[in-house]
């Protein structure tokens, strides 16, 4: 039996579909809804990884955990609760292996984790450090990383992941990575100079796979479909859509305008900024991320061209949301 954390997110999805196209037997943590496109695709157990005596519970006859559940804020007031889940829920899914003995994890952690270098360039090899990758989110996920690794030293057997930014198709578009579809669809009119790495939630889930069905352990891989400039994503969304694409673009002035102004109107409006110093920072920086490392560990294995996935999305969101062409 199969234990999935964090299983009704996007990439949770995603997992817990791939997982029973396999044919293998799945059981899932969730704490409100289940959306429906799974609610058939696995046992649910209703808690939190927060709460230990449930995680005990879930526990039961598991030998393999996905730990998929996490929290993405880029806000000072989610200070707290980033360090709840990220790094105390992490902390409980570990001694709740080690306590259990399970077979093997795989644990989701993010790019936000690794190092960077002064020329931008991100790879598995380069230490953390809060010069260099300063949000509270960053660090909230290398510090949950952290309690992995002191699991791997109390005999765990785990590998960790890092995706850059995922996309997929049976997410919330309100939310995360994939409010940029829905931003984009509703004709968002800005662009960046700025560059990251992109993958499918589709193909994440295929790696964590050959991870789980691997001898490998103790190591971490960034998982990266594909280095891209955000103006070439907004515009591949856009033809996608079939809609106008976005034609201004954001120099670092307007940018710095912006990000102040939201956190302004989110003090009034007690909401979230739809975008802040750091996502301002990230949209204008150009990132490289270096994939390299897991595709020499699985031979064989080959991300899903970009322009394909993010066609495949926006056809199904079309559907899924009944948009007008």
């Amino acid at each position: 039996m199969i234990l999935v954390t964090g299983g009704t997110g996007l990439l949770g999805t995603h997992l817990i579909l791939a997982l029973h196209a396999l044919g293998l037997p799945v059981r899932a943590i969730y704490r409100s809804e289940i959306p429906a496109v799974i609610k058939d695709k696995a046992e649910w157990i209703k808690g939190d990884i927060l709460d230990v005596i449930s995680l005990e519970t879930a526990m039961e006859q598991i030998t393999e955990v996905y730990h998929v559940a996490g929290f993405v804020s880029f806000h000072k007031k989610h200070l707290q609760k980033l360090s709840e889940i990220n790094i105390e829920g992490t902390a409980n899914v570990v001694n709740a292996c080690l306590n259990a003995s399970v077979r093997k994890m795989v644990h989701v952690s993010s790019v936000a984790a690794v190092g960077r270098k002064k020329n931008n360039v991100v790879s598995e090899h380069i230490p953390w450090t809060a010069e260099t990758s300063n949000s509270a989110y960053s660090r909230s996920k290398f510090l949950g990383e952290m309690e992995v690794w002191r699991g791997i030293g109390e005999g765990l057997n785990a590998a960790i992941v890092n995706p850059t930014i995922i996309f997929g198709e049976h997410g919330d578009w309100t939310k995360g990575s994939m409010n940029i579809f829905r931003n984009i669809y509703n004709g968002f009119p800005w662009y960046s100079g700025g560059a990251s790495g992109f993958v499918d939630a589709d193909d994440v889930a295929k790696a964590m796979i050959c991870l789980m069905q691997s001898d490998v352990s103790g190591e971490r891989f960034l998982l990266n479909g594909e280095n891209r400039s955000f103006s070439d994503i907004f515009f591949m969304i856009a033809d996608a859509f079939g809609i106008k694409r976005p034609y201004k673009k954001v120099s670092p002035l307007i940018a710095a305008i912006v990000w102040r102004l939201e956190k302004i109107r989110s003090v009034f409006s007690g909401k979230d900024p739809m975008i802040t110093k750091e996502t301002a920072h990230t949209s204008l920086s150009v990132v490289t991320i270096d994939n390299q490392k897991f595709l020499a560990t699985v031979p064989g294995f080959n991300y899903q061209p970009l322009q394909k996935s993010i066609e495949r999305i926006c056809r199904n969101l079309r559907t899924f949301y009944r948009l007008e062409s």
